[in-house]
């Protein structure tokens, strides 16, 4: 098989790097912050709860932490031009993210309005910010956090698949678009993690991972120049596989499955 080059700039040096995490106050965001800072990278971390970013800050000497609402537009422009005055730029991980199990026999219109500002509409607020002045430089990574939820039609997803699966398409077109102006983007899917979202699942998570795995698996996607991050592979590839078959199939599969 011929060599195959890495779809992304492979980030394997992170000394010296900035590296803005936005929804990093807990779970994978806050496991990969502290990976990251661990190899010398100056991370800053964004999210609502002040008081783990200051636990966080207390920590990890050297880094950053913005108390920050990203459905808040003006919000995030100010948390970004705030951070750009300091300097540039080198990876931007969009972590935040909302989620509840939810049916159609429960369909609950503002939590699902809640998923989309959150997942969704405040990752574009934090595109909206930072792209200008990574394109301007030619050179920086975007990553965002979807999940295995937005492969395909899932129950208990009502709310939050549809969410995820906007993100795996939006950073398939930014990899369009942005590969030939320098930049990197990179899709992360994780399975099933344990953190505070899904604590409340009262259904079984198979291969469920520590938020410490999850920040690993990240950081030897991002060092392979992946575009997409989705581990475990035990799990994710079945559902990949899932993904190939007719609907009647795939339908009767998953309901066999989550039954």
């Amino acid at each position: 098989m011929a060599f195959l080059p890495p779809l992304n700039p492979r980030m394997n040096d992170w000394h010296g790097k900035t590296v803005w995490l936005v929804g990093a106050s807990s779970g994978i965001g806050a496991a990969s912050a502290h990976a990251l800072h661990a190899l010398g990278a100056r991370v800053v971390v964004s999210a609502r709860q002040t008081a783990l970013l200051e636990a966080f800050v207390q920590a990890h000497p050297g880094s950053e932490g913005q108390t920050l609402d990203v459905t808040d537009e003006q919000a995030v422009q100010a948390a970004a031009i705030q951070l750009l005055a300091q300097g540039p730029l080198d990876c931007v991980v969009y972590c935040a993210g909302h989620y509840q199990a939810m049916r159609a026999d429960k369909l609950n219109l503002a939590d699902m309005k809640r998923h989309v500002d959150v997942n969704y509409v405040g990752a574009l607020h934090v595109l909206d910010a930072v792209l200008p002045s990574l394109l301007a430089r030619g050179q920086g990574h975007i990553s965002l956090i979807g999940s295995v939820a937005g492969f395909g039609g899932l129950p208990n997803s009502l709310a939050y698949g549809p969410t995820k699966a906007a993100l795996i398409n939006l950073a398939e077109t930014l990899y369009l678009d942005l590969r030939g102006r320098g930049l990197g983007v990179s899709i992360i899917n994780p399975g099933f993690v344990q953190t505070p979202l899904t604590a409340g699942n009262t259904f079984a998570m198979p291969a469920l991972l520590t938020p410490e795995q999850a920040a690993q698996a990240i950081l030897k996607g991002w060092a392979g120049g992946a575009f997409e991050i989705h581990f475990p592979k035990r799990f994710t590839l079945w559902l990949k596989a899932l993904r190939l078959l007719p609907y009647r199939t795939y339908f009767s599969l998953v309901e066999r499955a989550t039954q």
